[in-house]
């Protein structure tokens, strides 16, 4: 295994273990407004930002954020805000 695989992971699991318990804490009792989703949605849009790190473009050659799309590609798990909807139930 590659190190810059075995980082990925220890970061992902830093995010499972740690970030994302923190966050949710107590998530069952909240009533959400759609201001305060989108700003759990971009937390956690710049978490994964930093876990995934910038991609090479391929056809200008130059370094760039991922965009949101790619972002839920590499990070197969629901997003934040439907995980404290499904804890609500």
């Amino acid at each position: 295994m590659t190190t810059q695989l075995q980082l990925l992971l220890l970061l992902l699991l830093l995010l499972y273990g740690v970030i994302l318990p923190v966050v949710l804490y107590g998530c069952e009792t909240w009533s959400l407004t759609l201001q305060e989703e989108r700003k759990l949605r971009v937390f956690e849009n710049m978490v994964l930002r930093r876990i995934f790190g910038p991609r090479r473009d391929e056809v200008m050659g130059e370094w760039r954020r991922l965009h949101n799309e790619e972002l839920n590609d590499l990070y197969s798990s629901p997003n934040i805000v439907r995980v404290i909807k499904l804890r609500r139930m």
